[in-house]
């Protein structure tokens, strides 16, 4: 299987150490994985904070880089979210307000349109991917720590990736997986949400670390570096005395590795 790694913005210039991760992890199980070097943002902060037709110009670039490619996997269920949920909306967008503009002689559906429905059902979020197109579970991880998972807002009510992620934590040899009080309630993060109303994201950030610490988890994972990032920090400040591990790093941990 022919596989792109889309690392998304975030990921690429804070935490390569995550696209390496499933890097490592596509190829142990088998995939033919490739980076196309011309991938830039997927445009979503700026369709999320209104600036509309920079991000379809994104969204056009995102669609050619990525075009044939029979699954593009993403160490962020937002970056995928974004794709899957919003260019839809986008396309769909764009052929009711410039019909002029857009039309197509194939079925009325404009290129952009018909370059969406051909790629955007190809984007996964990592679990997603590893249980429900490689049917895998166990990937043969080592990882002999006691975590606790935070599922994030785009993975959870965007994607619905529902207990995958759980699922492919509870095949970890050694790892002991622990419940996160309050899991569904958002970190605070949300982007520019914590820019634009930082007290509101400080304090729900603060609820969230707060019940991070009662599992006496030695680490947080999650499927989106953007909010443990944003958790990080606080625990980092409070001296919690927890660190955050992106799920495809622990995925990728093998006993080779200790």
């Amino acid at each position: 299987m022919r596989v792109a790694l889309f690392i998304t913005c975030l990921n690429d210039t804070l935490f390569p150490g995550t696209g390496k991760a499933v890097v490592t992890l596509l190829r142990r199980l088998g995939c033919e994985v490739e980076f196309p070097q011309a991938q830039t943002c997927c445009g979503q902060m700026h369709v999320n904070t209104g600036y509309r037709d920079e991000g379809v110009r994104l969204a056009r670039h995102f669609l050619e880089v990525f075009e044939g490619y029979d699954a593009v996997v993403a160490p962020s269920g937002s970056c995928a979210a974004m794709v899957r949920e919003q260019y839809p909306k986008l396309a769909a967008g764009m052929g009711t307000t410039r019909p002029g503009a857009l039309a197509s002689a194939h079925g009325g559906r404009s290129p952009f349109a018909r370059a969406v429905a051909e790629t955007a059902p190809k984007v996964y979020d990592l679990s997603e991917f590893l249980v429900d197109v490689l049917g895998v579970t166990d990937v043969g991880a080592y990882f002999p720590h006691r975590v606790t998972y935070h599922p994030t807002c785009h993975s959870l009510r965007g994607l619905r990736v529902g207990d995958r992620p759980a699922t492919l934590l509870r095949h970890v040899r050694g790892l002991e997986l622990v419940p996160l009080p309050g899991e569904e309630e958002c970190c605070g993060f949300g982007g520019t949400f914590a820019v634009k109303n930082a007290a509101v994201s400080a304090a729900m950030c603060q609820d969230k670390v707060a019940n991070v610490i009662t599992t006496g988890a030695e680490v947080l994972c999650a499927a989106d570096n953007s909010c443990l990032m944003h958790i990080g920090g606080t625990l980092s400040r409070q001296r919690a005395g927890v660190r955050v591990m992106h799920l495809a790093e622990i995925l990728a941990s093998t006993e080779a590795d200790r």
